[in-house]
């Protein structure tokens, strides 16, 4: 007789441990144990994490296969009421265990994933938040510029990130190291620029004719004059002496080009392929990215939200009874509400 397949989070979590690789893990590596072991405490955490990953639209087959073994390694190899556990060094004992098993980089790094959500679970379910995450600054290529002009440049990016939403700052922030360091890079290396005095006006216009030269457009060149202005009149603030004549540098004139937009004709098409793909899903997960899809389709399209604002949506952000959505530090860091059409509601 075929053994009934597992329903409850306890029964799923043995399954997984008794199917698991265990043939070529050291002999004196520690297993995680059954639930059995566990103190009452830790069952119901591991029942309530699975309810709470599912109200948060995780697939069921990712919770069963990836989500709850994680967090029943945690649970069963510390032994000890889920209140007490290190969210640090416990979770580092499920992570080397799982390191163990020598899988696939890329299941390591699933795995690594999901340890790191049931962290996020466990700081929350204390009442300790979300971890406020340092952004990305990267290390700029800075080698053989003056280091007064780094300095300056990394406090003009402090200012600025003030105003930049928190799921935008790594990007962000590459994208501003990129833009004002590249202009300084030819005024160092081409002009000899080595003081902020040393800069002359027709140190720009041999940076336009080379960008030019290389086929760089009109935008991309205007934005780089339009940063280099904004630093300026940073340092002026600073107490620097800046040249009228470099803070006041038009920009290149381009000549005028029509609107872009998406014909009434790209539109259908565009929305009869993303409600396809929701028909045509057979698998749950293939479902839910699907559905995700179409709602981001109809909140960017007939909502007018950003693409950053929909990103950091969340579940308590709508009122679908009042066809209205909160948006949380929009343009400016400043909150907004978005009215939108039944067919988003639906």
């Amino acid at each position: 007789m075929p053994r009934p397949l597992p329903t409850t989070a306890t029964e799923m979590y043995d399954y997984s441990v008794l199917l698991s690789h265990r043939k070529k893990l050291p002999s004196d590596l520690t297993r995680p144990h059954l639930t059995m072991d566990w103190p009452p405490e830790n069952i119901k955490i591991l029942e309530e994490y699975c309810q709470w990953l599912q109200t948060g639209g995780t697939s069921p087959l990712t919770i069963r296969i990836l989500h709850l073994p994680m967090a029943g390694h945690v649970l069963g190899l510390a032994l000890k009421p889920h209140t007490q556990l290190n969210l640090d060094s416990d979770i580092q004992s499920a992570l080397d265990y799982i390191l163990a098993k020598n899988l696939s980089a890329a299941w390591t790094k699933n795995c690594r994933n999901a340890l790191l959500h049931f962290r996020r679970f466990l700081r929350l379910q204390r009442g300790l938040g979300e971890i406020q995450k340092t952004p990305d600054y990267f290390s700029p290529p800075t080698n053989g510029l003056p280091e007064w002009l780094i300095s300056e440049i990394a406090n003009f990016l402090r200012l600025r990130m003030r105003n930049w939403r928190p799921a935008r700052l790594e990007t962000s922030t590459k994208r501003f190291w990129s833009g004002y360091l590249r202009l300084w890079r030819f005024l160092v290396e081409h002009c000899g620029v080595k003081v902020l005095a040393d800069v002359r006006r027709n140190h720009l216009f041999d940076y336009i004719a080379r960008q030019q030269e290389s086929g760089k457009s009109i935008t991309f060149i205007n934005d780089d004059l339009r940063d280099f202005r904004t630093f300026l009149a940073f340092l002026q603030e600073q107490g620097y002496s800046v040249p009228q004549t470099l803070l006041h540098l038009p920009d290149i004139k381009r000549p005028e080009t029509l609107p872009k937009f998406l014909t009434d004709e790209q539109v259908r098409r565009l929305r009869e392929g993303i409600e396809q793909s929701v028909f045509q899903a057979k698998q749950s997960n293939h479902l839910r990215d699907s559905l995700l899809t179409r709602a981001i389709f109809y909140l960017l399209w007939q909502g007018g939200m950003r693409l950053g604002e929909v990103e950091e949506l969340r579940l308590e952000d709508l009122d679908l009874g009042g066809r209205k959505v909160m948006v949380r530090q929009s343009k400016n860091l400043k909150d907004r509400t978005v009215y939108i059409t039944d067919a988003a509601v639906q």
